[in-house]
């Protein structure tokens, strides 16, 4: 399974981090120990959403999408 999660910073509530990975409780852990380099400043992270996919390529286009323009206001009205 592949998940897209949203993160949201308890230190900077408007900064929202989204990815792609096969494990959500070890990609949460790994954010706020700061071993992912653009997230690490603004640990600790919230899990606000995920969405759950068995391929791997809409997975990854459905991440993609959320970074767009149009996917980033989807997301904000409709998953945040």
């Amino acid at each position: 399974m592949y998940y897209v999660y949203i993160l949201a910073s308890t230190k900077v509530p408007t900064k929202i981090y989204i990815g792609i990975t096969t494990n959500l409780e070890q990609r949460l852990h790994e954010h706020n120990q700061g071993k992912a380099i653009y997230s690490q400043r603004y640990a600790p992270w919230q899990m606000r959403t995920h969405v759950v996919f068995s391929d791997k390529s809409r997975a990854q286009a459905f991440e993609t999408y959320l970074k767009s323009g149009s996917g980033f206001a989807f997301m904000k009205k409709r998953l945040l």
